[in-house]
């Protein structure tokens, strides 16, 4: 079986002459890169396990240098490959909450078991998430709220919800 690898993290540039680069986190928890010891970079679709000698945060990036670049030449060759881990390497989520990678493709149904769509997008509003469900006509907007989202099953790739009236006229 293929592994599966999801991005935490990708090289934007170089940082500096001695090797280190700049890394956009695309994860929730930031704060994982400092607790790393070693990194799966996946650059021109091979992938390089380095080893972290260091790593900090930088306004909104992450700075990370690696034992095995030496130098800026070196680190020239990671730009725009993407930090790594496995399903398993994944932080644990609080009860309820979920990875949304694993959101994206599942079937939405109401409360009556009509199927409205598949999730397509999850936006990030800030007070709730909002699920961009495509219908085949126009998408449907659904907001990430308990009382709205009644059910989701991952393995069974299924979600049921409780539309707020007047949200399909």
């Amino acid at each position: 079986m293929v592994e599966e690898y999801i991005q935490i993290g990708k090289i934007l540039k170089t940082q500096g002459n001695h090797g280190a680069v700049r890394v956009l986190p695309l994860t929730d928890f930031p704060e994982r890169f400092q607790q790393m010891d070693q990194a799966h970079i996946l650059v021109n679709g091979e992938l390089r396990e380095l080893t972290i000698e260091k790593s900090y945060p930088h306004k909104k990036f992450i700075i990370i240098k690696f034992k095995e670049i030496q130098n800026m030449n070196a680190a020239e060759e990671l730009k725009g490959g993407l930090l790594v881990v496995t399903r398993e390497e994944l932080a644990p989520l609080t009860e309820g909450s979920f990875y949304i990678f694993d959101l994206i493709g599942i079937g939405v149904y109401d409360c009556t078991g009509k199927f409205l769509g598949k999730i397509t997008d999850v936006l990030q509003t800030g007070s709730n998430d909002v699920y961009l469900v495509e219908t085949g006509s126009k998408p449907i907007l659904i907001p990430a709220l308990k009382k709205v989202v009644k059910e989701t099953d991952l393995a069974g790739r299924r979600m049921v919800v409780e539309l707020p009236e007047g949200l399909l006229d």
